[in-house]
């Protein structure tokens, strides 16, 4: 086989430049592992979803009521867009748990006694269903189950169902469509330790909860092509006899929407962090290949001498550029199939599908791969461009000289105040300006990339600094079943421990405005609340005007509604009253979208007399335990938070997720510092060494030389801190777009510990560049680079 001149030129080039094109590859490599990672734990996600809705036939709308008799099955039937129906019972319990310091909440949905549910039909992962003809058996979602040692046929647990405590055989672990993302009502955060959900026989939780020939909730599966807003109306309109609390679409069934929510975050990295990386690769490209062909100018020039074409001597280094980005692929893959799978790992305790695994595709790889290649091949394009148009004669000509005149800073004598080596600095630094500004950009970019990665830490800190430490004050949240009047509170402050009780009233609503709507709540809140208050961002207290209700101004924004205007607000409960009211203030609170009102406007508005639905109470610590046992037991408490566990829950979640993405980030940030460091110390001297070797000839010492070329890598690195903060920032902006702003609004918060954790970064990767490059300052062959060809 024989080698080509030009096949063995290349080769020799990358063993002479293999720092400077490794570093480069390592660029390519983070890009294309970012992109592998981000858009295959997407796609891991987002099959695993589709997979699991369709085989156990997740449904398209829900309606929770009151009691609807079972006759009315028919009615539901015959909605027109509706294919199959599911009514079933839907109820509350407690569970006192061995381990466990106060019982643990639960869901308990009926399972039909003819077998399987038309619709959600149960993943069972161990045992069984439960038998109709035994009303003790229950099927435990299995990470439940697994955060408390139950098995299959083997576990008994107890748990109390409208007042009654039952003892229940488990038979069955499972998981559902619907429980996807497992959120309890209390605290609304997922804790497997502290809330489950529970399948029985539908025979034996209607006598459990007094349900017997009726149903409170349906799911409904629509026909192709049916408009789910449409059915969602005339469920409203058809169980308002029945209590109806507001049908609702998948769009807005609570498991799937932290599912999408958490899938459209990740789509917005898969874009826009392998792009930043790309970017940087092809900057680095350009700039080194630059280099390498002012360098080799002669040998250009002796290449088309002897006959070689234009376009073969530029698809020399095209061929240079592919096997940096193929180098950079290579490593690149594996980067992103590890990544990938220790992401998807991350999100396997909070998204409960059947089989859940990264899988990496060749449509993935091919497209990462070929994204790289076109940056590359983009950052490559002025530079071949030359080489393909230069003439023999001119290439055999050393460039021209660069024009230079004398610059502001020597005309007024600032450069005379300065060291020999510093003029030096300051007069490169000043003559090509844009090297330095592009420089100073991409490492600005690496600290942004550091910011991106860790300022979700902050926002957290702001978030849990003004929800628990401002709103959220209490020890005990009560949900109740049923509303209660608010003179009923007196009872509350009898209880052992309690130091203070107060209530609020939320009401399921619909929001419309002209044709826009939207369902959120609407809460009355106490005049004196102190326990729980309402608060916006960056914690300011929000009074409540009894003239009209203070919406969420994301809520606003979404009916094109301004303070002053009034909204029409249908109540998803009780007889659904459906009223105007008017606008006062607009909240910036952190997440949903809801109204807020003094309770008596709420009660005002739901033609009924103040009433709670919530409680909170503040306890000595001493009698907490106690006092939540006992009020676990109450019939019409539907479950009891405490503020700290979803404090532990909260950060637990938070602390596990985020920590592994900030030091995967920070990593990538690290090489792009690097590689542009490195490459800009290597180039400059590459095409300085006749000039600094001539330095080292007239008696400058080596410090003083490696002070002439560090310096100007200094200066960068100078430059582009103040930079990268506000980049940063900018990039923090657009990552937080990627959140559904209906449903959470995390403040933009980056601490000054943040800022400095990037700066340190860059820095610490750009002395660690200086370092190699310094050795091969000190090493120069000063003989073989003062000779000439002349």
């Amino acid at each position: 086989m024989v080698i080509s001149a030009l096949t063995r030129k290349l080769f020799r080039d990358i063993v002479q430049m293999r720092g400077q094109f490794l570093t480069i590859a390592l660029v390519v490599a983070c890009g294309v592992g970012a992109y592998i990672s981000t858009v295959g734990t997407f796609r891991a996600i987002d099959r695993a979803k589709d997979r699991f809705y369709e085989e156990h036939r997740f449904a398209d709308v829900w309606a929770p009521l009151e009691r609807a008799p079972r006759s009315i099955r028919g009615r539901i039937e015959a909605v027109d867009g509706v294919h199959t129906v599911e009514t079933r019972i839907v109820t509350h319990a407690t569970l006192p748990m061995p381990g466990l310091p106060e019982p643990a909440s639960a869901t308990v949905v009926s399972v039909p006694a003819s077998g399987e549910p038309a619709l959600g039909t149960l993943f069972v992962r161990e045992g069984r269903l439960p038998d109709p003809t035994r009303p003790r058996e229950v099927v435990v979602s299995e990470p439940f189950a697994k955060a408390h040692g139950l098995r299959a046929g083997r576990s008994r647990i107890k748990a109390v169902i409208e007042g009654e405590l039952l003892e229940l055989d488990v038979v069955g672990l499972a998981l559902s469509p619907e429980h996807v993302f497992t959120l309890s009502a209390a605290i609304m955060m997922p804790d497997d330790r502290r809330y489950g959900v529970l399948w029985m026989s539908e025979p034996a939780l209607a006598a459990a909860s007094r349900m017997e020939g009726a149903f409170n909730d349906v799911a409904l599966r629509l026909q192709p092509g049916a408009s789910p807003e449409a059915v969602v109306h005339e469920l409203d309109r058809m169980l308002v006899p029945w209590g109806g609390r507001g049908a609702y679409a998948r769009k807005d069934q609570p498991s799937h929407r932290a599912v999408e929510g958490e899938l459209a975050q990740l789509q917005g990295f898969s874009t826009a962090i392998p792009v930043i990386f790309l970017g940087v690769a092809a900057f680095l490209l350009n700039v080194v290949l630059s280099r390498v062909v002012e360098l080799q100018r002669r040998t250009i020039a002796v290449l088309r001498a002897l006959g070689y074409r234009g376009a073969e001597v530029a698809l020399h280094f095209l061929e240079l550029v592919v096997i940096v980005v193929l180098v950079g692929a290579a490593i690149g893959v594996p980067i992103g199939w590890w990544v990938g799978d220790q992401w998807t790992r991350m999100y396997q305790p909070y998204f409960r599908f059947p089989a859940f695994a990264f899988e990496l595709d060749a449509r993935t790889i091919g497209t990462a791969v070929a994204a790289s290649l076109a940056a590359s091949l983009v950052g490559a394009l002025r530079v071949v461009r030359a080489v393909s148009r230069l003439a023999p004669a001119e290439a055999m000509s050393p460039p021209a000289p660069p024009v230079f005149g004398s610059t502001l800073a020597e005309r007024v004598g600032v450069l005379r105040l300065m060291s020999a080596s510093a003029r030096m600095v300051a007069r490169e630094t000043l003559r090509r300006p844009a090297r330095l500004l592009l420089s100073s950009f991409g490492i600005a970019l690496a600290m942004a990339v550091v910011i991106v990665g860790s300022f979700q830490f902050d926002a957290i800190d702001g978030l849990m600094d003004m929800q628990f430490g401002m709103m959220m004050r209490e020890d005990l949240s009560i949900t109740l079943r049923r509303p209660v009047t608010a003179n009923e509170l007196s009872a509350m402050r009898t209880l052992p421990g309690v130091r203070r009780a107060e209530g609020s009233r939320t009401v399921g609503v619909r929001f419309r405005a002209g044709s826009h709507t939207r369902t959120g709540a609407l809460t009355g809140q106490m005049p004196d609340a102190d326990l729980r208050r309402v608060v916006e961002w960056p914690g300011r207290f929000v009074p409540l005007d009894r003239e009209g209700i203070a919406v969420s101004r994301k809520l606003a924004e979404v009916l094109e509604l301004s303070v002053g205007d009034t909204v029409d607000v249908e109540a998803l409960e009780g007889a659904h009253p459906r009223k105007p009211l008017r606008i006062v203030r607009l909240v910036d609170d952190l997440g949903g979208l809801a109204a807020y009102a003094p309770l008596e406007t709420v009660a005002a508005f739901m033609d009924e007399t103040p009433v709670v639905s919530s409680i909170y109470l503040s306890v000595d610590p001493k009698d907490e335990l106690a006092l939540d046992a006992r009020l676990r037991a109450m019939r019409n408490v539907a479950g009891v938070g405490k503020r700290a566990d979803l404090i532990d829950a909260f950060r637990t979640q938070t602390a596990e997720s985020m920590a592994l993405f900030t030091r995967i980030i920070t990593a990538f940030a690290a090489v792009i510092a690097i590689g542009i460091v490195y490459n800009n110390a290597r180039v400059a001297l590459s095409t300085r060494a006749h000039e600094l070797a001539s330095l080292r000839v007239l008696g400058f010492t080596r410090g003083e030389v490696s002070a002439i070329l560090l310096g100007e890598l200094a200066l960068q690195v100078a430059l582009a801190i103040p930079v990268g903060f506000p980049l940063g920032k900018f990039f923090a902006v657009a990552m937080m777009s990627t959140v559904d702003p209906e449903q959470y609004r995390f403040p933009l918060v980056v601490s000054t510990a943040t800022y400095a954790f990037s700066a340190s970064v860059v820095v610490v990767a750009a002395v660690v560049s200086a370092l190699i490059v310094r050795r091969r300052v000190d090493h120069l062959d000063l003989i073989g680079v003062l000779k000439t060809r002349e």
